[in-house]
């Protein structure tokens, strides 16, 4: 069994390799480098404290983002009830802040028609998008094949596309 001083010093390893990671993958879902990085920290100390139920079936830079991905669903819940309208941060007027504007409105599209789609197209598509795991990791992560997954993150992009194109 190992000390806690032996548990501290194992983690701290596991922080530094995996942090950058998890923190350009939070990046990538938030577009917002605050919370990112808050989202980051708690990750890790979750991951921290549950290191017991990792089974090691998937990668353990998988397993991070999956509970990566958790926090910010539940924290995009949170703001979500938490503010009827946009807050409006940037003052700029001309094209540049249309074009802002529009960028922003169809990333969030794109994030409700994930938010949308059913299980295993959102997750799949999620870990590969942002997370950037490989299509192997994918498949070890659900205990299914490499073909499997590629056809699932295929699927979930189509849906994706023509939902756009819907509501266009």
């Amino acid at each position: 069994m190992l000390e806690r001083g032996d548990e501290l010093r194992q983690f701290s390893e596991v922080y530094e390799q995996y942090s950058a990671p998890v923190h350009r993958f939070l990046l990538s879902l938030t577009r917002d480098e605050a919370m990112a990085e808050e989202l980051t920290q708690e990750t890790l100390y979750r991951a921290f404290l549950h290191i017991d139920r990792f089974k090691g079936q998937a990668s353990l830079y998988g397993w991070l983002c999956q509970i990566a991905k958790n926090l910010y669903f539940n924290e995009y819940k949170k703001s979500k009830r938490r503010a009827d309208e946009p807050a409006w941060d940037d003052t700029e007027a001309g094209d540049d802040f249309t074009i802002r504007m529009l960028q922003k409105e169809q990333a969030i599209m794109v994030h409700r028609i994930l938010h949308a789609l059913p299980e295993p197209y959102k997750e799949v598509f999620t870990l590969k998008v942002f997370g950037e795991l490989k299509f192997r990791e994918i498949a070890s992560l659900f205990g299914k094949t490499e073909s499997w997954a590629k056809m699932t993150y295929y699927r979930a992009k189509e849906r994706i596309v023509m939902e756009m194109e819907a509501r266009e």
